[in-house]
């Protein structure tokens, strides 16, 4: 379990560390090249060049570290740990920035922030062992779910007026979430047999829910709030696979854990999402 653990810190020092650096590389270039007064938005040109940044490049790579340790937490830990654990990088990343981009978080910010903290260190007493429930179906039904939610979420999209980033989001998280399901199920890992794993439809479905829920909470980011994109985010790649792990993969809790287990990750949700709804997270993620 320690090895879970360890992996999901590192996804979320990763992922946090990373907003906050691409979030640098944008803002410096957008003072350069338009003025930190202007409002106009940013060029392709502006763009790219931020792509280009250092800071956005070392971003980019502490994504795949933060999107590697998230996979070998999946494999390893109960899933209704591993996710919340992932989701702290909003913890990561208003704590960064406010020692690296002088950014200020009200009251109500540090006691989310206590709240999620303590919560995670109670789910990792309370957790007991991931579970190993693998029925064939299973395999089929993370790319079915994971297709039919980037189709009509995509359709709906289109035509929805409003509540769009709260959609999108939610969107994105769940098929995060499923990502997080077929990791945890998919063959030809252990031991590692490329035939065996292509074969898997959980392999197509990590394919089809990583992009695909990269796709929607990118969206989500265009067309609303960033906080509640990355609130709602909060929510679908944490509630989801929690619940599934319990009720279908056989993670379990230490015996007389089961209450305090489901107080704190209840718990960690909520504190995220308090924090995903801080202005620090609005400022950094829309730069990023």
């Amino acid at each position: 379990m320690f090895l879970g653990i360890a992996a999901a810190v590192l996804a979320a020092l990763g992922y946090g560390a990373a907003s906050v650096l691409q979030a640098r590389g944008a803002q410096r270039v957008c003072s350069e090249t338009v003025g930190p007064a202007s409002g106009s938005a940013p060029t392709l040109r502006s763009t790219v060049a931020a792509v280009l940044t250092v800071s956005y490049l070392a971003g980019l790579l502490l994504d795949g570290v933060g999107f590697l340790g998230n996979m070998v937490a999946a494999r390893l830990l109960p899933l209704f740990l591993a996710q919340p654990i992932v989701s702290a990088n909003l913890v990561v990343t208003v704590v960064l920035a406010v020692l690296f981009l002088h950014a200020r978080l009200a009251m109500r910010d540090w006691v989310a922030i206590g709240v999620v903290v303590a919560a995670l260190v109670v789910l990792g007493v309370a957790a007991g062992d991931e579970g190993h429930v693998d029925d064939r179906w299973m395999h089929w039904a993370v790319l079915g779910v994971g297709l039919g939610l980037l189709v009509i979420g995509a359709l709906v999209l289109v035509r929805l007026r409003s509540r769009v980033a709260v959609l999108a989001g939610l969107t994105g998280g769940v098929l995060f979430g499923v990502l997080a399901v077929a990791v945890r199920i998919v063959g030809g890992l252990d031991p590692f047999d490329v035939g065996t794993l292509i074969g898997d439809p959980a392999f197509w479905a990590i394919l089809v829910c990583g992009p695909g829920g990269f796709y929607m909470f990118t969206v989500a980011l265009q067309t609303g709030s960033v906080s509640a994109a990355s609130a709602s985010l909060v929510v679908g790649e944490t509630v989801i696979p929690g619940v599934v792990g319990i009720a279908l993969l056989g993670d379990t809790t230490r015996a007389g854990w089961q209450i305090p287990a489901a107080i704190a990750f209840v718990a960690a949700v909520v504190g995220a999402v308090v924090v995903a709804m801080s202005p620090v997270v609005e400022e950094v993620e829309g730069a990023g």
